[in-house]
C-alpha cells in the first residue's frame, strides 16, 4: 500500500487521485495539503509513531508530495517511540533543509519502506525538452539559460532555493524560502509600475479574495477571460525580456521536492512582466499544463524545457 507524505499546494490531491487505489494521505500538522482530507496527522515529535501506524496499515511504500516547511520541535511532546530518533533531527537540521528531507527518507527507509518519487507515480508531471507555447525563446534567452544554471549551482550550494528571475545576465530576484511565486510577486512590485492591469487576469491575481477563493472558482474566472483572450495581450513592460529559470538543485535527491510550477506560477511570470519560463527537462514538475501552456500563450510568453 501507498502513502502519501503530503504537504500544502496541489500537487498531492494531484498524485492520489491518479492512482488506481487511494493512497493513505499522512500530514504533518500545519502543513495539510489542500483538497485533501488527512487520514493520519502527525507532528515530527511522533514521527516515530507514525511509522508504526504505516506498518500496521500495511504501508509498504511512501512518497513525499508537497510543501512542508520547517517545522517549531516542542521537546515536550517528544514521544518514546520518536526519541531515538532525536540525534537525527538535530544532525540534519544542521545541514539545512535538502539535508534535512534526506535524513527524513532515510528513516523511512531505515524502516523499511520504499520511497518513491512523486514523477515516478505520475510519470507526466514532469515535460520532456520542447516548447510547447506558440512563442519560442530567442538567443539571448539561450544566454540567460546558462548563467541560470551557474546561479542555481551556487544557490543549491547554500540550500537557499531554485528559481530565479534574469534579464541579459543581471540576476534580478533570487527564490527563497517563500517559494517561487511570492519572489515573482515581490518582483513585480519592484520591476513593473503601477497600472490599470493586464485585464481580467490582472484582477484574479490581484483581487483581495484570490487566496482564499476555492481553486475550482478561481480557474474558472480564468477559464473564462482565456476563452476571450484569442491574441496575447499586452503586458507590462518594465521587466520586458526577464526570464523565469527554474531547475533542481545540484546533486538533489529527486524522489523528493522537485521544482514545480502551475498555472498560478504563469500567472505570476505574467503580472510581472517577463518574456517567459525556462525550467529543466524531466526535472520540474509542471502542474495542470494545458493551463500553464494556455495562460503563457494568451499572454504572448514562451515556456521553453530544456
Amino acid at each position: 500500500m501507498l502513502a502519501l507524505i503530503a504537504g500544502r499546494g496541489a500537487l498531492p490531491k494531484t498524485i492520489a487521485g491518479a492512482q488506481e487505489v487511494m493512497p493513505l494521505i499522512c500530514a504533518m500538522e500545519g502543513f495539510e495539503p489542500d483538497g485533501l482530507e488527512a487520514d493520519l496527522t502527525f507532528r515530527l515529535e511522533t514521527l516515530g509513531t507514525l511509522l508504526l501506524r504505516l506498518g500496521e496499515r500495511a504501508v509498504t511504500e511512501v512518497c513525499f508530495c508537497g510543501v512542508i516547511g520547517r517545522p517549531a520541535v516542542d521537546p515536550s511532546k517528544l514521544d518514546s517511540e520518536t526519541l531515538p530518533l532525536v540525534p537525527i533531527f538535530v544532525e540534519a537540521f544542521q545541514k539545512g533543509d535538502d539535508g534535512a528531507l534526506r535524513a527524513a527518507m532515510g528513516i523511512f527507509e531505515q524502516t523499511g519502506f520504499t520511497v518513491r518519487a512523486a514523477h515516478e507515480l505520475l510519470p507526466d508531471l514532469t515535460r520532456p525538452e520542447g516548447v510547447p507555447t506558440k512563442v519560442k525563446p530567442e538567443p539571448r534567452h539561450e544566454a540567460d539559460a546558462l548563467v541560470g544554471e551557474s546561479v542555481l549551482a551556487e544557490m543549491g550550494a547554500q540550500d537557499l532555493g531554485q528559481a530565479c528571475v534574469l534579464r541579459a545576465g543581471e540576476v534580478l530576484a533570487r527564490e527563497d524560502d517563500n517559494g517561487t511565486d511570492a519572489m515573482l510577486a515581490k518582483f513585480a512590485e519592484k520591476y513593473v509600475p503601477h497600472q490599470n492591469g493586464l485585464g481580467p487576469l490582472d484582477w484574479a491575481l490581484n483581487a483581495a479574495d484570490w487566496m482564499s477563493t476555492p481553486l475550482d472558482n478561481a480557474w474558472d474566472r480564468i477559464e473564462s477571460w482565456l476563452e476571450d483572450a484569442p491574441e496575447p495581450v499586452e503586458g507590462p513592460k518594465a521587466a520586458n525580456g526577464a526570464v523565469l529559470f527554474k531547475a533542481p538543485k545540484p546533486e538533489q535527491d529527486r524522489r523528493a521536492d522537485l521544482p514545480t510550477i502551475g498555472p498560478a506560477t504563469a500567472m505570476r511570470a505574467a503580472e510581472a512582466g517577463l518574456d517567459g519560463i525556462i525550467i529543466e527537462a524531466g526535472g520540474v514538475i509542471v502542474l495542470d499544463q494545458e493551463h500553464v501552456v494556455r495562460i503563457l500563450d494568451a499572454m504572448g510568453m514562451f515556456l521553453w524545457v530544456r
